[in-house]
């Protein structure tokens, strides 16, 4: 994991209640995405995935996070993108995600091919996503982050983490992480 990714790890742990209008800015190839930091729980280097059978091309399985079973998405695959070869930059981003059924959170790993820093965007540098017809779904994007960094003017694409996932995708996931994390904590208590 890079010097970067633990220097964002800590600003994502020392920053409290002030995070109203932050975003984790991440990058898939040459484009720049951003997750509300309040959804970010933490930042990891990729770890052993262990597949799940029969489901979606973008999960990649469930990591064991310190005794918690995570489920694991690919966020180029589920963008259309092609999979590249991890890195010393890619990284997993857990992130809370509501569980479209019952409204219950529970926690998802993100792999992302780097991550970039925490940006303050306040709902005026908010744009609503751009409409482009019924051929192209945005509904996974909050909106459009502008940014500037001296004379550049940029735009970060900000992701709604709930929407990211179709309905029946977030339960399946909710349910593996909730089967997951009970058959471990039966199996501790009959130790």
């Amino acid at each position: 994991m890079t010097t970067n990714t633990n220097a964002v790890n800590k600003e994502i742990a020392e920053s409290g209640d002030d995070n109203q209008d932050k975003f984790l800015s991440f990058c898939l190839g040459t484009e720049e995405y951003g997750v509300e930091i309040l959804r970010v729980r933490e930042i990891i280097g990729v770890l052993d995935i262990t597949p799940l059978p029969q489901t979606e091309s973008f999960v990649k399985g469930v990591v064991n996070l310190r005794g918690k079973i995570i489920p694991v998405i690919e966020l180029r695959n589920k963008f259309g993108m092609d999979s590249i070869d991890y890195n010393e930059e890619t990284c997993i981003i857990v992130v809370e995600v509501n569980d479209s059924d019952g409204g219950e959170q529970f926690e998802m790993g993100v792999i992302v091919d780097n991550v970039r820093e925490v940006k303050n965007i306040g709902k005026s540098q908010i744009e609503p996503a751009p409409k482009f017809g019924c051929s192209l779904s945005t509904e996974y994007i909050m909106g459009m982050g502008k940014v500037s960094e001296g004379d550049i003017q940029r735009v970060l694409i900000l992701l709604d983490i709930d929407k990211v996932m179709s309905a029946s995708a977030v339960s399946d996931l909710a349910q593996v992480s909730k089967s997951k994390n009970c058959e471990e904590d039966s199996q501790r208590a009959a130790a």
